[in-house]
């Protein structure tokens, strides 16, 4: 049985209208705050934070400047909250607290919002951070990922501008990732990203924390009318006007060391139903590492093998999230230096047919009863659940391999853009978005393909939630693809293909395969009689 670390401090409630805890409810501080309070009150190691609630993020536009008086006075509040609670100091030179500045709405946007970490860094806490953790390397990853997250989200400048200035670090360093570089590397990009900052912006890089926070709840609170958050709300019928709250939440590092990293996980199988742990951890990594799509992880047993009382808690965690929630709750988490840290859980997005025997085994186990099973699938076609697989007996070229992010096999045509994708649809023609990363920025393509297969990331990546709650077929890290957006070529291996070619996709196996081969469709069907039995019967 794993010892819980002491929880420091519940949700602080910084607004006039949620004052106090029994007030607050999804609607008025978000889904993740309102969970985080949810998990704070079980016991679950939380880091303490505050919130600043939807009706703030109602009246923030983009492009608007920093933020109201309200709004300040209500972050310098919740600041002198978490000082109180962490004995550290925002601005401190000596204890600097840092903030991770994270949206959350009342209903769940995976992806489609902004977040900013590690604001308060700046030259003046620097020294204090290395006296306070010992630790040079996790100051300058830390400072030199807040440059390049608050130039992105701040001042919406591209990402290549700094993965150019980290490329020419790395190949003078002969490194090939930032995973490479010592603090003397990261030091020196911290630097080449402070220039390359003030040469986009027309300005230095901001060095007092509280002028970083006002202006990352601004960005946050905005990131509403944003248009990937705008296109995920169109195509799901949620409302415009309901707004993001903000949540201020005290930083803990994931690149802490070889005892540090992050995740998330699913307490079932999100593709399948199947129950289980399932998750996915970079080791010495920031959140933003997993959620990106960018970087390959590792799954739940390479977690086990590193951090084996990690990993327990974790089991222990996912069982106590169900039982509360009663339903498959997708979690965020961070390990500082061997300590579990929860950084939120939200209803699992889950495949219809992922949905189907997740309510047949909640049914079973006396967490609902078969009326809320009915309740939970009651936006799902029945009658259309149901995966394609390989018939047997067919001639197969393998193209390459590749982690299964859903369940199922789809075949279509090769598109290398989200236009692409859009043509094909319209064509009536299934397409296949093949992309190097696949991020959240896709969605309108992933929304049109069939599915989806990507060079890089990781099957808990918000695009591949997302694929996988369509119902798509998707593939990633398929590290045998390479693609020439000039060409409009791709390649597996000696193997050469052009967009407009067959190509299937195995989730089932991991494969990807050439050509178009013959599909048989599979029903659940044993699963679909239960659920009929729950149907009471019609008296005649």
């Amino acid at each position: 049985m794993v010892t819980r670390p002491a929880v420091l401090e519940h949700l602080h409630l910084i607004d006039a209208g949620t004052a106090a805890a029994g007030e607050a409810s999804a609607a008025t501080i978000g889904f993740k705050a309102f969970n985080l309070l949810r998990m704070a009150r079980l016991g679950v190691p939380v880091p303490p934070a505050f919130v600043l609630a939807t009706a703030l993020g109602q009246q923030q536009r983009p492009g608007e400047q920093g933020v109201a008086a309200p709004v300040r006075e209500r972050l310098e509040a919740g600041i002198a909250c978490l000082e109180a609670a962490t004995g550290l100091g925002f601005g401190s030179s000596r204890r600097p607290l840092l903030v991770a500045v994270r949206s959350g709405s009342s209903v769940s946007m995976p992806g489609m919002l902004d977040t900013l970490l590690d604001i308060g860094l700046c030259d003046a806490t620097v020294p204090g951070l290395l006296r306070l953790t010992g630790n040079p390397r996790l100051v300058w990853d830390s400072y030199r990922r807040l440059i390049q997250g608050y130039g992105e989200v701040v001042h919406g400048l591209e990402s290549a501008h700094f993965d150019r200035v980290l490329a020419d670090v790395l190949a003078e360093a002969r490194a090939s990732g930032p995973a490479q570089l010592d603090f003397r590397g990261l030091r020196a990009l911290t630097h080449r990203l402070l220039e390359a900052f003030a040469e986009r912006v027309g300005t230095v890089f901001p060095q007092s924390p509280q002028a970083q926070l006002e202006a990352a709840t601004a960005a946050v609170f905005a990131s509403w009318w944003g248009g990937r958050a705008r296109s995920y709300r169109a195509s799901r019928g949620i409302p415009d006007d309901l707004g993001t709250a903000v949540t201020v939440q005290q930083m803990v590092f994931g690149n802490a060391g070889a005892t540090s990293g992050a995740g998330v996980g699913f307490t079932r199988d999100p593709a399948t139903g199947a129950p289980g742990l399932y998750l996915d951890f970079a080791a010495n990594a920031q959140g933003e590492d997993v959620v990106s799509g960018r970087c390959a992880l590792g799954p739940a047993e390479a977690l086990d093998a590193r951090l084996p009382e990690v990993y327990e808690e974790l089991l222990e965690t996912a069982a106590l999230l169900e039982r509360e929630f009663r339903d498959a709750q997708e979690f965020e988490f961070t390990v500082q230096s061997a300590r579990l840290y929860l950084l939120q859980t939200r209803t699992a997005k889950r495949s219809p047919l992922a949905a189907l025997r997740i309510a047949v085994d909640l049914v079973d186990s006396g967490l609902l009863t078969p009326a809320d099973g009915l309740a939970r699938l009651h936006h799902i076609d029945l009658d259309a659940i149901g995966s394609w697989a390989l018939e047997p007996g067919q001639d197969l070229v393998t193209l390459g391999s590749a982690t299964p992010a859903s369940a199922g096999v789809v075949t279509g045509r090769v598109a290398l853009s989200i236009a692409s994708a859009l043509a094909l649809a319209r064509a009536a023609e299934p397409a296949i978005l093949v992309r190097m990363d696949v991020a959240t920025e896709d969605i309108a393509g992933i929304e049109a393909a069939a599915g989806v297969l990507s060079a890089r990331g990781s099957r808990t990546a918000h695009a591949a939630v997302v694929a996988r709650e369509l119902g798509k077929a998707c593939l990633v890290g398929c590290a045998s693809l390479a693609i020439d957006l000039e060409t409009r070529e791709l390649r597996f291996g000696s193997r050469r293909l052009r967009e407009g070619d067959w190509i299937c996709l195995d989730a089932d196996a991991g494969r990807v395969l050439a050509g178009s081969p013959r599909l048989a469709l599979r029903r659940p069907t044993e699963l679909l009689a239960r659920v009929a039995g729950w149907v009471a019967p019609i008296s005649t």
